[in-house]
């Protein structure tokens, strides 16, 4: 296990991800062998001479790969899904390369070489990653879990966390019973400790114990628990379990007292400093590369709304504190789509929406203004998405601890984009808000960075826009 973005990941991460930067170096060689095979001088001296373009090779790939999200725990596609992506994502590295090489002329490393590096690449990846996540999944190689509590708690990692995926770092292997709570899991997944809970636990091969009774006062064996974490085994309490394991803090599961006294939730004035050079550094790269995309969505718009009709679309929202700003986006909407001055979610297939506004919805073109926004300081680029003063009222009200997720600024893009589809709804807000707060109680700079990269998959596949 590695602590990479104030959790836990599972250290197969760190091991696919290091097997397939020393994969991809090694197709960068092959292919050399094979553009210049049976020319073994040609051979030597260009594989004499690549040095560092190997590495960068590789690393540009890799960035693709986690950018289309392929280094994610909690990724579920199957077999053409992955090997699609995989074959988007070296597509994408290929052009990045290739645009690298003439604005960096001494990385070029040869357009044969690199077609064919990427073709042996992307088989022996293909292969490697079937073998690997076989390897992966199987439960000899996975923790060991007992969950102490068989209620309606405990119930939500069977109900919550079902899927392969879900479960591809722990197996586990029952549930026990506590106290008077209510059993809500099933007779056969029921375990019944002996009396000495460390030798049971050392018999099972129990690596973890999490502690997730419905009534815990009085009823938990703490002398007994605390004797299997002095000896070694770890002991986790599940608003924990479920935060490391699903990347979400279960709001349903959560006290005022766990809030309080966990980590997080605090950032630092050079966190802050960080994160503001972050934004101003992102934004300024991203105007200066997407500037001519704004210019051809501003002349669409222009062209199909004709003269006197707004291109951009300004809209208060709710920032760091509460505070009010006015968000800037492109126009995708008719000019009179909230007549009545009634506050509307978007639904699937809008009428309101007009043809140029579904495509650079889709493309999420229409948010490319707020960059300015950001600039300004009133958004960051990564954070949770800012709402309309009407919604945030009503949630308040009626959504627990929704005051949390405006402690930070909020964001072009962030973890509950990546993690759950568009909104709109009152449930759609309350389950974003367990992700919207993972992200204020773990965000650094690396989580940031992971962030920005995976947000080229909801561009490229169109994931949540509405």
């Amino acid at each position: 296990m590695y602590g990479l973005f104030r959790f836990r990941a599972l250290h197969w991460q760190l091991l696919l991800v290091s097997a397939e930067f020393v994969l991809l170096v090694a197709s960068v060689y092959a292919a050399v062998v094979l553009r210049y095979l049976g020319n073994v001088d040609t051979q030597v001296a260009f594989s004499a001479a690549l040095h560092w373009r190997g590495l960068l090779v590789a690393a540009v790939l890799i960035v693709s790969m986690a950018a289309l999200g392929l280094y994610e725990v909690y990724l579920r596609a199957g077999w053409i899904g992955r090997l699609s992506r995989q074959g988007v994502a070296f597509m994408l590295g290929g052009i990045a390369l290739t645009v690298l090489y003439y604005v960096v002329p001494p990385t070029y490393l040869g357009r044969g070489v690199l077609g064919i590096a990427l073709m042996v690449g992307y088989f022996v990846l293909a292969l490697w990653r079937i073998a690997f996540l076989g390897f992966v999944d199987a439960d000899l190689f996975k923790r060991r879990v007992v969950m102490f509590g068989a209620g309606e708690r405990a119930a939500e990692v069977s109900h919550r966390m079902r899927r392969k995926t879900d479960q591809r770092g722990f197996k586990v292997l029952g549930y026990v019973p506590v106290g008077a709570d209510p059993v809500s899991i099933p007779a056969p997944l029921l375990l019944h400790p002996d009396r000495n809970l460390y030798e049971w636990a050392t018999r099972l091969g129990v690596d973890e114990i999490v502690v997730g009774p419905d009534d815990r006062r009085g009823t938990l064996p703490v002398d007994a628990l605390l004797e299997c974490k002095q000896r070694g085994m770890a002991v986790t309490e599940l608003t924990e379990f479920f935060e490391r394991e699903a990347g979400r803090i279960k709001m349903d599961l959560t006290n005022p007292s766990w809030l309080i006294f966990s980590d997080g939730f605090y950032s630092s004035p050079i966190r802050r400093t960080i994160k503001r050079a972050f934004d101003v550094t992102v934004a300024a790269l991203v105007l200066l590369v997407a500037w001519p995309v704004m210019l051809l969505t501003a002349m669409a718009i222009r062209l199909e709304s004709g003269r006197g009709a707004p291109v951009l679309y300004r809209q208060e929202r709710v920032g760091e504190n509460g505070r009010l700003f006015s968000l800037i986006k492109f126009r995708s909407m008719g000019t009179d789509a909230e007549r009545d001055g009634v506050a509307r979610w978007a639904s699937k297939n809008d009428s309101r929406v007009t043809r140029v506004g579904h495509f650079i919805r889709n493309a999420r073109l229409d948010e490319l203004p707020q960059l300015w926004n950001v600039l300004c300081g009133d958004m960051s680029i990564i954070g949770p998405r800012p709402e309309r003063p009407q919604f945030v009222d009503d949630f308040n009200t009626r959504i627990r601890y929704y005051r949390l997720r405006h402690c930070v600024k909020p964001g072009l893009t962030g973890w509950a984009q990546l993690r759950y589809p568009y909104g709109a709804s009152l449930e759609d807000a309350e389950q974003k808000l367990n992700f919207d707060l993972f992200y204020v109680k773990n965000h650094n700079l690396v989580f940031d960075l992971a962030i920005l990269v995976q947000t080229v998959e909801v561009v490229l596949f169109g994931r949540g826009a509405r």
